[in-house]
């Protein structure tokens, strides 16, 4: 997705697991990329897990896609990838 404008970011969205499959974070997300629209921004990013299928599952249903982009965090000698996913809004 190069040559997007203003792109803004989420930064992190947890639901409980008891609560999981009730709709509560496409509610969430959905505030938050109406928030960036009227911000001004014309797509949103986010990084997940390159592990965490579930995440990924749940935010390609929604309109992302991974870009290519990777980055490593190194947290107690235990690296864990993550990949950044973005949509137009």
């Amino acid at each position: 997705m190069s040559g997007l404008g203003q792109v803004g970011e989420v930064y992190a969205l947890y639901v409980s697991p008891d609560l999981t499959g009730q709709g509560i974070g496409r509610r969430l997300l959905g505030e938050g990329h109406t928030q960036m629209t009227s911000q001004g921004f014309e797509a949103s990013a986010l990084w997940v897990l390159r592990d965490n299928q579930r995440a990924r599952s749940f935010y390609a249903q929604v309109g992302y896609q991974t870009d290519g982009a990777a980055q490593d965090d190194v947290d107690d000698e235990i690296t864990l990838t993550e990949l950044r996913h973005q949509r137009l809004l």
